[in-house]
């Protein structure tokens, strides 16, 4: 079966790696570097299991900048260019996801879309009315950062957004890609599915936010945090996962999808999802705060990226903090080797580990890792339990 996936990021590169085991896979993007990358088996991403997959499998994968070329034929074509909150609309920004509808309507073919990108709930029934079509239908991902291929090969679940035969061959397909068998698979209706992803990502933020005001709390007060949270997480109705405190939840997900369930929420009675949206503002102001107390004139982050085994920064919290401290009046340097550039957001960047650690009186890290124990001292972390997650 030929299938086509649209853009190639962490969702689209692992689904297209996962399907093209077993079918032809032709991936569509319009960056030129990340097709010929593709077409070389060089990953563009960071990933370790798309980058064993490279190496290792002989996946009949093909990318091309020729959306004609990618679509015409294919049985599905899998959407999942970017979406990414519009704070002026407080709406995601769809327009990536639609002009492949209209590229895909232009062509007259006999297929069935399945968006996999973020949208807001009720966006797959405003399309197929807005452009009168019915061959559509949205599928969520639950995919980490630097675990995309991964966490397709051993999926928590498959949700599909149709309960129809094409839902199910669709369906399928994911299972017959992945490792892990016996994955529970559920039919619904798009719009719950568009639900299901939003919430679910929402009560993630919800618990890394609990977490951290938990830290914040034991912080001010002078108490062990690690010692509240071990005894806490004995509960097993609560458990011992998902409760490392942190800068605050960033990333490409967490960020906008708070805030579009929380847009979605309009003229619905809500307190809880406005809560977790301020309180990661509220933690980011916290941690500057106990920064500040230290009274540095320069402060070192090191690294960008919030996650080991990520080069994606793209809305890490720590972004946020750097903007504070700048307010503050204190000079920013910053040690990240994915970045090229000299500076970023007006801040040096300074690759060389011991200059960057010499120049700075105070090293920020949202993780730790062995690199920095020789210059512990100088750290402010709230990573406890040297984990992601």
């Amino acid at each position: 079966m030929k299938i086509a996936v649209a853009g190639t990021g962490y969702v689209g590169l692992s689904i297209a790696s996962l399907l093209s085991q077993n079918n032809e896979v032709v991936a569509f993007d319009i960056v030129p570097e990340k097709v010929e990358m593709i077409n070389k088996r060089v990953s563009p991403i960071r990933d370790r299991e798309i980058e064993d997959f490279f190496a290792n499998k002989n996946l009949n994968l093909k990318a091309t900048l020729d959306y004609k070329e990618a679509f015409e034929g294919a049985k599905f074509i899998v959407i999942s260019t970017p979406t990414n909150y519009d704070d002026e609309r407080n709406y995601f920004d769809t327009s990536s996801v639609e002009d492949i509808i209209k590229k895909v309507k232009s062509m007259g073919i006999d297929t069935t879309m399945v968006v996999e990108s973020t949208i807001p709930v009720g966006f797959t029934e405003s399309v197929k009315k807005k452009y009168e079509i019915d061959n559509i239908m949205f599928s969520p991902e639950f995919l980490r950062e630097g675990k995309a291929l991964y966490d397709n090969l051993y999926p928590s679940r498959i949700i599909v957004g149709e309960k129809s035969k094409r839902a199910e061959a669709f369906a399928n397909l994911l299972k017959e890609g992945a490792i892990k068998k016996d994955v529970e698979v559920k039919f619904m209706n798009s719009t719950e599915a568009e639900a299901v992803k939003l919430f679910a990502n929402t009560y993630l933020a919800l618990r890394v936010s609990f977490f951290n005001e938990l830290d914040t709390y034991a912080e001010i007060k002078g108490l062990n945090t690690q010692d509240i949270i071990d005894g806490v997480g004995l509960d097993p109705r609560i458990g011992s996962h998902y409760n490392n405190p942190s800068f605050g939840y960033g990333g490409y997900c967490l960020p906008k999808d708070t805030k579009q369930l929380l847009a979605n929420f309009e003229n619905v009675p809500q307190n809880l999802i406005r809560a977790i949206v301020r309180s990661n503002r509220t933690r980011k102001k916290h941690i500057t705060e106990m920064i500040m107390r230290r009274d540095p004139d320069v402060v070192g982050v090191y690294r960008l990226t919030m996650k080991k085994d990520s080069d994606n920064f793209r809305a890490s919290a720590i972004q946020g903090i750097i903007e504070r401290l700048k307010l503050e009046g204190v000079e920013v340097i910053i040690y990240e080797p994915t970045l090229k550039d000299s500076s970023f957001n007006g801040c040096k960047v300074i690759n060389d580990f011991k200059k960057f650690s010499d120049m700075s009186d105070v090293i920020l890290a949202n993780r730790m890792e062995d690199m920095l124990n020789s210059v512990e001292d100088k750290v402010y972390t709230r990573d406890l339990y040297r984990k992601d997650s």
